[in-house]
This record gives structure tokens, C-alpha cells and sequence, in this order.
């Protein structure tokens, strides 16, 4: 079982820490790309935290379940209004399982990367397929990582540069892995927040999709369908079983 780094003390807070995530003009193409593929009206979000995306889209019709390892998240989820539509199972979803089959599963805000092995990252999509109908779509959102923009022999990159939020990855390229550190200045108060990751590139999830009986079927930039290149700084894949 992965450990949860998103307590008590970051589930109170999420939102007031990471407010752009919850803006309309980030939230709506998000939800509106996911209903497009969500076929049976079923969804499956592994890493449901809160609800930012589930919410609103069980509002659009479609039935969703989420998995997720943060007692602390899914309490914040539960009192929501609508939320009652919403199930949820506690645990890693690598491996947790889900009575029935879904029309969708999806996995978004770079969150196949909590999985810190390549082990773990074959076995969620393993599991994703399991809990799929045939014909059904996992998607996922992630980073391409960074390291073109990473000076020779340097090893940290930052992301995120504000007067009140510092935030920036300690990459270990050898062993593929990063840190994220975070640094916040609220009312005075000084919080900071790391977390261990594992970054994976767009044809290392293509091959964990072909193992887990899956084929890519498009990948964008953004949510809005715009191309894929070389330049782009993450992606939206979309494999289906």
C-alpha cells in the first residue's frame, strides 16, 4: 500500500492551496472531454480526492465510482451536495477492485505518478482493464517530464513561483524518480509539503496499455484537443480496451 501524503492537514486545505484547479475554465473542458467517452454512462476515477471532477460530472448523468487511499479526501468528497451519488472505495488503486464494469475510467492531475515503481504503474493499468466493458476508454492526464529544461548536472526545477506558493521537483534521473517540494506563506504562517513520485513517459504508458490489453486511441495536449508535439508540456492519453 503506497503511503498517503494527503492527511488531514492537506485535505482541509486543497482548495485554498491549489485554487486554479477549481476554476471553470479548468474544470469544464476537463469534464466535458470525460463525458464524450463516457460510455454506459459508468466512470471509474481512481484518485477522486475531493470530487473536483466527479462532482460536476455525475451532475452531466453519468454514474460514478472513485477509489481512493485518503480517508481525509473522500470526507471532505462526502460532504458535498450531490455526492451522495457518488461511490467510493478506500484503497490503492494499483490493485483495489470495484464491484461491476465501467464505460470509462480515468485518472487525471498527474496522478499515475503517486504510484513511485514501474511495477505498480503496470499493475493500475492492469486493474484498470479489469474493470472495464469492452470497448471502454481508460484516460490519463499527466506531465511530459521536464528534463530537456533541466540544466546539465542540476537536479531541481521549479514549477510554481509566488509570493505566497514556492514549489519545485528534485528530479533522480537514474532511478526515474522525483520529489515535489512545496512551500506556502498563508496569514503569516509557514507550511511546506514534499511527496516522493515516479515520472513516466507518453510510450512507457502506450507499452503498460498494450500489457494490459489496451491500444492507444488518441493523444492531446490539454483537454481541449489540441495537438500533441514535441513541445508540449503534458499530455491526455485516452487507451482503449
Amino acid at each position: 500500500m503506497p503511503e498517503n501524503y494527503f492527511d488531514e492537514r492537506i485535505a482541509a486545505t486543497y482548495e485554498a492551496k491549489w485554487p486554479e484547479l477549481f476554476e471553470p475554465s479548468v474544470v469544464d473542458p476537463a469534464v466535458d472531454f470525460l463525458a464524450d467517452l463516457a460510455r454506459s454512462a459508468t466512470a471509474l476515477e481512481l484518485g477522486i480526492g475531493t470530487g473536483r471532477l466527479a462532482l460536476p460530472l455525475s451532475r452531466r448523468g453519468v454514474r460514478v465510482h472513485g477509489i481512493e487511499l485518503s480517508p481525509a479526501m473522500v470526507a471532505r468528497l462526502k460532504q458535498q451536495p450531490g455526492a451522495d451519488a457518488i461511490g467510493v472505495t478506500i484503497g490503492d488503486f494499483a490493485t483495489a477492485t470495484v464491484a461491476g464494469t465501467f464505460g470509462l475510467a480515468y485518472l487525471v492531475r498527474n496522478t499515475i505518478m503517486n504510484l513511485t515503481t514501474q511495477d505498480s504503474q503496470v499493475e493500475c493499468f492492469r486493474n484498470v482493464a479489469g474493470h472495464l466493458e469492452p470497448g471502454g476508454c481508460f484516460v490519463i492526464e499527466v506531465i511530459v517530464p521536464e528534463l530537456r529544461r533541466l540544466p546539465p548536472g542540476e537536479k531541481f526545477r521549479p514549477f510554481t513561483v509566488t509570493p505566497r506558493h514556492l514549489g519545485f521537483d528534485e528530479y533522480e534521473v537514474a532511478a526515474q524518480g522525483v520529489v515535489s517540494h512545496h512551500y506556502w506563506v498563508t496569514d503569516g504562517e509557514f507550511e511546506t509539503f514534499s511527496a516522493p513520485f515516479r515520472y513516466v513517459w507518453p510510450a512507457e504508458l502506450d507499452l503498460m496499455a498494450r500489457l494490459a490489453g489496451m491500444t492507444l486511441r488518441e493523444r492531446w495536449s490539454d483537454w481541449d484537443r489540441s495537438a500533441f508535439t514535441s513541445d508540449s508540456r503534458s499530455h491526455i492519453s485516452v487507451w482503449q480496451k
